[in-house]
């Protein structure tokens, strides 16, 4: 995933949002809601459609827009949207096009990819898997937080040399999982289950089911961790 276009405009700002394909859950909009207002918003192509649905106005429409509708391309003409469209024969998805353009917004201290797959629609297990490896990468290791809310699930991506408060309720359920490889020095407080220094393989599932306090706190020496909601 290359860096891309920088961000539109001059206004300061704290948090990209990243929209992609399948209408926004309810469990999306109430994250987006606590979003900083300062933001940048990022349309995956059809994104547009359902960022527009849900009340938002993109900054910028990303991809090969074979799925985008044909009023949501007039609304992106309208509304003078910066659009990077790309080949139909390309080696990356939409969404990690606009991940992308995310991570050349070095202002963006927080990212939030909405969507990302139709979960209504046509099963598509390799874009779902695709969207979450794209968040590990190496050029969102400057972001503050990595958070994403697929359907109901909600996800967030920890970077090694980084911990991350949770903030769940008391009994909630999350799963700890190492999906871009071997993390090390992985500690886990405020869970059923702590860890203390424990390393995850990707091929264990070591860390499904565990159950918070209320006061969950991980942090991960090395590697990408990924925390899964449900």
């Amino acid at each position: 995933m290359m860096p891309a276009a920088e961000s539109p405009g001059d206004a300061p700002f704290t948090a990209v949002v990243v929209i992609g394909g399948g209408a926004l859950s309810p469990r999306a909009l109430d994250v987006l809601a606590a979003v900083d207002t300062q933001r940048r918003v990022i349309a995956a192509d059809s994104g547009l459609d359902h960022a527009v649905a849900a009340g938002l106005r993109p900054d910028m429409l990303v991809g090969d827009l074979d799925s985008i509708s044909a009023s949501g391309r007039m609304w992106a003409y309208a509304h003078e949207l910066l659009i990077d469209e790309h080949p139909e024969a390309k080696d990356e998805t939409d969404t990690e096009l606009a991940l992308a353009a995310a991570a050349a917004m070095t202002d963006a201290q927080h990212l939030l990819l909405l969507g990302g797959i139709d979960l209504e629609g046509v099963d598509r297990l390799d874009h779902l898997l695709g969207t979450l490896l794209g968040l590990g990468h190496a050029a969102l290791a400057h972001m503050r937080t990595i958070t994403a809310v697929i359907g109901s699930s909600e996800v967030r991506v920890v970077h090694g040399g980084r911990s991350l408060d949770l903030r769940l309720d008391a009994g909630q359920v999350f799963s700890l999982l190492a999906l871009h490889g071997p993390c090390s020095g992985v500690t886990l407080t405020g869970a059923q289950w702590p860890l203390d220094g424990a390393s995850l393989a990707p091929t264990e599932a070591r860390g499904v089911s565990n159950i918070s306090d209320g006061d969950t706190v991980v942090r991960v020496n090395q590697g990408v961790l990924t925390v899964v909601i449900p």
